[in-house]
């Protein structure tokens, strides 16, 4: 059993050794971040159903079919 502990203590060695620790904790708050939204809404670009073909890709379009 004492052969068992003394192992783990030194693979337990080994690992920190090797990996060192755990870097720290990141607050929630140091993760999130609050932007002001433009006056349209984050819209860019108005919609165009007639032209809209001409950016979705199409294999068959693509070949000739």
């Amino acid at each position: 059993m004492n052969e068992e502990r003394d192992g783990d203590a030194a693979a337990a060695a080994a690992r920190h050794a090797r990996y060192g620790r755990l870097p720290g904790r990141i607050r929630f708050e140091e993760m999130t971040e609050g932007v002001e939204a433009g006056p349209n809404g984050g819209v860019r670009a108005s919609c165009a159903p007639e032209g809209a073909w001409k950016y979705y890709a199409c294999l068959a379009l693509d070949l000739g079919l």
